[in-house]
């Protein structure tokens, strides 16, 4: 067994799920930085996971003109889901991976039925709705915390890779753990009502200084509190 592997196994076995106390500093350190997120849940559920669809391996730039493009060339759900697979790949083209995102996004509307929209999850229990959204084409447990939180400011957190990285370096989360654990963990550690602030901090501090190949541990606001920091 090489050296990385005996250092990841140990890191993993050290670990220890964090307090609230030293969640809830963390928390407050990215406020401080950050500043508190403000997005009240706009209500469309539909809208919500066509977005976070069409955020897959792009960025937030290119995720809008394609969305934006998709509505402009089809009007409606019920359009886009009855279009041409080629002109929906078109539309979209701009936020990547076109051919795989159009096929996932028909799919996904094909699977809704009619009426074709998720309004009823709104008044569901947010593991009934959550459970619904997975059963989807392609749907798994962040696009549906996605959905749920911004649609409906439901209590769930979303964990993509950003936020997974941030918060195992952190500590908060199990190093090597799946990402279905990494949700659950995840949701366990947040208060309630801090699921936008928590989510949207951590993924602004991956993006801008927790990155993945080279963090920028000398310049991190979170550095005396990371157990991984480099300097």
């Amino acid at each position: 067994m090489s050296e990385a592997a005996v250092a990841a196994g140990s890191a993993r076995s050290a670990w220890r799920a964090p307090a609230r106390a030293r969640v809830g500093r963390i928390r407050a350190r990215l406020a401080e930085v950050y500043g508190v997120p403000a997005a009240p849940p706009h209500g469309d559920a539909l809208a919500e996971l066509m977005l976070t669809v069409l955020s897959q391996s792009t960025n937030d730039r290119n995720r809008d003109i394609a969305f934006l493009r998709l509505r402009d060339r089809f009007p409606t759900w019920d359009e886009v889901r009855d279009g041409a697979p080629e002109e929906v790949e078109e539309a979209i083209r701009p936020g990547g991976i076109s051919k795989v995102k159009s096929r996932r996004i028909q799919a996904i509307l094909e699977a809704i039925g009619d009426p074709l929209d998720l309004d009823h999850l709104a008044d569901a229990p947010v593991a009934e709705a959550k459970a619904e959204l997975c059963a989807l084409p392609g749907v798994g447990r962040k696009t549906a915390a996605c959905v749920l939180l911004f649609a409906f400011g439901a209590r769930d957190v979303p964990v993509d890779t950003h936020v997974s990285r941030v918060a195992t370096r952190l500590g908060l989360l199990r190093p090597g753990a799946p990402f279905e654990e990494l949700h659950d963990a995840m949701l366990a550690i947040t208060p309630p009502g801090a699921e936008l602030q928590l989510h949207v901090n951590l993924l602004r501090h991956g993006r801008r200084t927790c990155q993945a190949r080279r963090p920028r541990c000398e310049e991190c606001a979170l550095r005396r509190m990371c157990p991984s920091r480099r300097v």
